[in-house]
């Protein structure tokens, strides 16, 4: 039986796996999806009261644009993840417009609940897989080129932690989460010495993600998300997965034998 390892070459592309260069915290030029609320936003003002100038993308323009209000060096841009010829063209424009861009948060995402069991329309299925997977996929293989040949370039993806143990009732938002861990994985091996490559693994966030969330008991509250975040963000250097200590219970379950004891828990929780 095949243990599944291939006799190929173990570096077909001639990489050093272990050179990982780094990302400073001023003086860049971020581009971040999903910017006009929730983890987005917050990062977005975060950031740029750092020294940074920082682009918000996302489907609302106005929101965007309230989003930013009154802040120097920050600007907003249409874009729909879910177009393939808008991400191409979005990409031209902003490269034209902000030459100087050298990272890049894929954050913007959608979450529904799903029922599995039953015969049903899969249009929120699609939609999840095509912003959530699709959707940083492209835009990063539509500006790989331009920020390979930017100085301390960087890319940043949110996972979450129902990537490592998922929610029964948003299987399918867990799958893509899993899906964007899996392509993160990758993405730092091939770009290793060239583009440091992160994950923001995220838990349950009181935001806008779905109806009621910003304001649900138990959920970890966002500016105390963000304030962690900031801290392992300005660290040098900067660690390949961001994973505050809420999360680490679900990022570390299957490491530490823990998956089913996990998924019971937080599914019982799910449920009421």
């Amino acid at each position: 039986m095949s243990n599944g390892i291939s006799s190929a070459p173990q570096n077909p592309l001639g990489i050093d796996a272990t050179a990982q260069p780094g990302m400073r915290a001023h003086n860049n030029t971020i581009l971040i999806t999903g910017g006009g609320s929730g983890i987005g936003r917050e990062l977005a003002l975060r950031l740029n009261a750092l020294g940074n100038t920082v682009i918000v993308a996302g489907r609302r323009l106005q929101t965007l644009q309230q989003a930013i209000a009154g802040r120097q060096n920050m600007y907003a841009m249409e874009l729909d993840t879910d177009d393939p010829s808008a991400i191409e063209a979005f990409a031209r424009r902003v490269i034209a417009e902000h030459p100087s861009l050298n990272v890049l948060f894929n954050n913007a995402g959608i979450m529904r609940y799903d029922n599995l069991g039953t015969h049903s329309d899969l249009r929120d299925a699609e939609a999840q897989i095509s912003t959530n997977l699709l959707g940083p996929i492209r835009l990063t293989n539509a500006l790989i080129e331009h920020l390979k040949s930017q100085p301390a370039p960087a890319i940043l993806n949110v996972s979450s932690g129902l990537a490592f143990v998922p929610r029964a009732d948003a299987a399918i938002y867990s799958a893509t989460k899993a899906a964007i861990h899996i392509y993160t994985v990758g993405l730092r091996h091939q770009l290793a010495g060239r583009v440091k490559v992160m994950e923001l693994v995220a838990p349950a966030i009181q935001t806008e993600l779905t109806p009621g969330q910003s304001v649900r008991e138990g959920y970890m509250p966002l500016a105390a998300f963000i304030d962690e975040v900031m801290a392992l963000l300005v660290e040098q250097p900067v660690p390949d997965e961001i994973v505050v200590e809420r999360a680490r219970v679900q990022r570390w379950a299957e490491r530490e034998g823990r998956v089913e004891q996990v998924f019971a828990r937080i599914n019982a929780t799910a449920a009421q």
